[in-house]
């Protein structure tokens, strides 16, 4: 998407922002035409309101926004697709700062449209607000609306080649190193689990691995669950289980987000980007319930459902993720229903092996507006993916504790001398709100890049 904002203009219009406390005694000082005009448009002061504020020539002089006391960001969010045509210039944000609430403006005006013959009208205008950080507020923008794009996209316009595409064109644009194993290749190079899951289908598998920045910088390893589609394999899903498939590459397109953030920032790091990306399909050639599997690790692995295809793409890129030894390693994954059972669709399930780096997560979760929220990785649930035939299954014969089971799945292929983070997430919005319009989204996205950025730099 194009960037909502420019440098300059002589008739940019003001936009005030008011703290809901505070209203009564900003509407006092107000001229009594104004006050009219204000009450006349049924504004009542509430936080979310936003008026026109008219001038002597009967068109638009400003407007005005109502914020919480304690606004976040995306109390900003909304001004792009609320406010009329014409170029404005944002007040004091604060506590905000203006590169966030510049972001949310941005984020907010996201659309997808590529498949609508009738395109929207182009939106407002902002002036840069003074003592934004362009850069880090652009690499937002584009960052996560690529994400947005890549999980809203069909799978039919998405699939294994179409998501290298994007990350060997993100690796042009920073100057980053890229590979891309394809197809049989896979086995040749001993990713034997990538390989099973994506076999079956028209679109070959294939594993991107994308690595940028100088050896000697602290290595920081993101794995993203790369899924273009998935029918369950022969575990067929049902129909209504099927509707929304194409998001399951979802943390794929995070970690690709939080990649080119981190290269747009050019933040200090030796970064390695893994998506094993597949297409979970059905023919005389796919994977069966009961085989067992070799994993890169040498773990063997025998497969309770062929649905539980996530966990065994990521084994084999966490195994090798960590086979460097990175001071940190994030992988994130649209991988259970039941994470989303458990904390509903916008609070992604975090799942660490390493309290400092999980307590930092949280805190700048926190700090950024972009929610997580710890779950245990209860050992004694290791008995319940236990196999008589291999050294484990890929799911528990009980239905229990399932988002639990997947991330205690994955910490075998993890040391624990690797700091370890894995997002178990929904990457969807389901309804609009201000700065997240409906469709795909890359959740946790600034949380990650922020904690890695205070990690290098301070």
């Amino acid at each position: 998407m194009s960037l909502p904002f420019v440098d300059r203009s002589s008739s940019a219009l003001p936009v005030q922002f008011v703290a809901q406390p505070k209203w009564r005694a900003w509407l006092k000082e107000q001229s009594a035409a104004r006050r009219g005009w204000l009450e006349s448009t049924g504004i009542a002061g509430n936080a979310g309101d936003l008026a026109i504020l008219p001038g002597r020539d009967g068109k638009a002089a400003g407007a005005v926004l109502v914020i919480p006391a304690r606004p976040t960001l995306w109390d900003f969010g909304g001004l792009g697709t609320r406010l009329p045509a014409g170029t404005w210039t944002l007040g004091d944000t604060a506590p905000v700062s203006p590169t966030d609430a510049a972001a949310a403006i941005g984020l907010g005006m996201w659309k997808f449209e590529r498949y609508k013959a009738t395109k929207s009208k182009p939106g407002p205008k902002f002036l840069w607000p003074a003592g934004v950080d362009k850069v880090r507020a652009t690499a937002m923008i584009e960052a996560i609306s690529m994400a947005r794009d890549l999980i809203t996209t069909p799978s039919s316009d998405m699939g294994p080649a179409e998501l290298a595409a994007v990350a060997q064109e993100l690796a042009k644009q920073h100057k980053a190193r890229i590979k891309v194993i394809v197809g049989d290749d896979l086995l040749k190079q001993n990713y034997p689990t990538v390989h099973a899951v994506g076999r079956a289908s028209v679109r070959a598998p294939r594993l991107i691995d994308l690595t940028w920045g100088k050896e000697s910088d602290p290595k920081v390893t993101l794995v993203g669950k790369g899924v273009c589609f998935d029918t369950g394999g022969l575990d067929l899903k049902p129909a209504s289980g099927m509707l929304n498939m194409k998001k399951d590459m979802g943390g794929a397109a995070t970690m690709m987000a939080v990649a080119g953030m981190i290269m747009a920032c050019k933040l200090p790091v030796r970064l390695r980007l893994l998506v094993p990306a597949v297409e979970n399909s059905v023919a005389g050639n796919a994977f069966r319930p009961l085989d067992v599997i070799t994993t890169r690790a040498g773990i063997t692995v025998e497969v309770g459902n062929t649905d539980a295809e996530g966990r065994l793409i990521l084994c084999d890129a966490l195994a090798e993720g960590a086979s460097e030894k990175p001071t940190m390693m994030v992988d994130c994954a649209t991988l259970t229903g039941a994470a989303r059972v458990s904390l509903g669709p916008d609070l992604p399930a975090l799942f660490c092996n390493d309290d400092t780096l999980a307590n930092e997560l949280l805190a700048t979760g926190t700090e950024v507006t972009d929610p997580m929220w710890r779950m245990p990785l209860f050992k004694p649930y290791r008995s319940m993916y236990a196999s008589k035939v291999a050294d484990i299954n890929n799911v528990a014969a009980s239905p229990f504790g399932g988002a639990i089971i997947a991330a205690l799945y994955l910490q075998e292929f993890v040391p624990d001398d690797v700091p370890w983070a894995h997002f178990d997430m929904m990457a969807w919005n389901n309804s609009s709100r201000p700065g997240r319009p409906e469709g795909g989204e890359a959740q946790a996205a600034r949380a990650i890049f922020a904690t890695i950025e205070k990690r290098v730099t301070t």
